[in-house]
């Protein structure tokens, strides 16, 4: 396992899998609907798998003398990986901004979502629909991944509007706190978010690795 996810890492990866990590620091930005960060950090991810499919990446390494299980979570673990990156990425600005930049203007000001522990766990939750979406549907056919990326940006476009509004409703104003004010919340989201992630992945590997176990290559 462990050289199959170097191989994705230094063979398969698109160089973009890994750039996009630095828009973790969009988390500085006031004014811009930050959550679109985390879309970005997916599309290098598919970029990815668009330029394993077109070197045939599948097929070749499903000849190596590995199990067909392993070849679908070495793709989890890379992905994974990258996302772990991007979130302590994205998290150190989210710390930075909560503290010595809680009182600043332009922050204060920003009409739209805070970088707080609730932003934090948006992101996760939009990661793991990426890892439930769009890897899960590509391994339905371990080929085609058009459909299963469309159908991710718009449920990532949605989450994202969520997000970006509900805090502008009263009840629900308390989730775009700044600094450490309503903390609880704050944390609450973000083991939800946590949460989202983790299940949507354990449930997406499972399924994947049936599909591809039914695929004749």
């Amino acid at each position: 396992m462990t050289k199959l996810l170097k191989k994705e890492m230094k063979l398969t990866a698109s160089p973009l899998s890994y750039l996009f990590i630095v828009f973790g620091l969009m988390a500085f930005l006031p004014g811009y609907p930050i959550l679109i960060g985390s879309f970005f950090v997916c599309l290098g991810s598919f970029q990815s798998f668009q330029c394993a499919r077109e070197a045939n990446d599948i097929t070749y390494t499903a000849l190596l003398p590995v199990a067909k299980s392993d070849i679908v979570r070495a793709k989890y673990m890379f992905c994974a990986v990258i996302e772990l990156c991007y979130f302590i990425l994205t998290s150190v600005p989210v710390l930075i901004r909560m503290t010595v930049l809680s009182n600043v203007s332009v922050y204060r000001h920003n009409a739209l979502m805070n970088a707080n522990l609730v932003y934090l766990g948006f992101v996760l939750l939009i990661l793991g629909l990426f890892n439930r979406i769009f890897i899960g549907g590509f391994f339905k056919t371990a080929y085609k991944f058009a459909k299963p990326f469309v159908i991710f940006i718009i449920a990532a476009f949605l989450t994202t509007g969520i997000g970006e509004s509900l805090f502008h409703i009263p009840a629900f104003s308390a989730l775009n706190a700044f600094g450490f004010a309503h903390i609880g919340l704050q944390v609450s989201v973000l083991m939800t978010g946590a949460a989202a992630f983790v299940l949507l992945t354990v449930i997406s590997v499972r399924q994947a690795v049936k599909n591809f176990e039914r695929i004749d290559l």
